[in-house]
C-alpha cells in the first residue's frame, strides 16, 4: 500500500473541541466521527442506528459529526448541511441536527427556515446568515477533511481515527465501538 492509500484510512483532520460538534464526554474512550449528507436515506438510517448506540455505550462513545454533501446526487445537500451550521452559531446544532433527519428529506430553503423557526432560533439572524452563506467555510472544511481522509460516499465512520469499512448496521458498529472501547480502556491501565 502507498503512503497515500495509508492515509486515506485515517482521518486527516484529528477531533477538534473548538470546531468540532460533538456528543459525548471528551474522556470517552472510543469517538465515532459520522461524515453525512442530511439528505441521504443511508445517513438517516445511520441517525436512528448511532442514537441507539450512544444509549448502549453511554459515557463510553463521544459523537462527531461532519458534513459531507454530496451534491451531485442530492441537490439541496448543501443548503442543508448550511441551515445547521447557520443554526450552530446560535447553539442549535444538534437540534437542527435532530430535526432534519427527524423530519425526513423534503429540504428546501423555505423548510429550513421553518425549521429554524420552529426551533426558537432567531429567525431574521438565521435568515440573513443562511442566504450571506456565513457559515460555509464550515461545510467546506468538513468536506475538505473528509476527501483527505478517503470519504466517497455517506455516511462513512472513523473509530478512534480509523475509517471503519465494515458494515455499519446496529450489531456490527456497536461491537466495533465496543470492542474499541475495551482496548482502549486496556491501554490506558496498563
Amino acid at each position: 500500500m502507498s503512503e497515500k492509500d495509508s492515509n486515506t484510512t485515517q482521518l486527516s483532520f484529528p477531533v477538534s473541541e473548538s470546531r468540532d460538534h460533538i456528543q459525548g464526554p471528551l474522556s470517552a474512550a472510543v469517538t465515532l466521527v459520522e461524515y453525512g449528507d442530511y439528505e441521504c436515506p443511508y445517513c438517516a438510517q445511520a441517525y436512528l442506528i448511532v442514537k441507539e448506540i450512544q444509549e448502549r455505550l453511554g459515557n463510553k462513545v463521544r459523537f462527531v459529526f461532519r458534513n459531507f454533501p454530496l451534491t451531485n446526487l442530492r441537490p439541496h445537500a448543501y443548503q442543508s448541511a448550511l441551515a445547521v451550521e447557520t443554526a450552530a452559531a446560535q447553539g442549535k446544532f444538534w437540534e437542527m441536527y435532530d430535526f432534519i433527519f427527524k423530519h425526513g428529506q423534503s429540504l428546501t430553503d423555505d423548510n429550513l427556515k421553518l425549521s429554524a423557526a420552529k426551533l426558537g432560533l432567531n429567525v431574521n439572524k438565521f435568515d440573513l446568515e443562511f442566504r450571506d452563506r456565513a457559515y460555509s467555510r464550515h461545510v467546506d472544511e468538513d468536506i475538505q477533511s473528509g476527501a483527505e481522509s478517503g470519504v466517497t460516499k455517506t455516511p462513512t465512520f472513523f473509530i478512534n481515527g480509523d475509517r471503519y469499512d465494515d458494515s455499519w448496521d446496529l450489531d456490527s458498529l456497536f461491537s466495533a465501538l465496543d470492542e474499541a472501547s475495551v482496548f482502549s480502556w486496556r491501554e490506558t491501565n496498563q
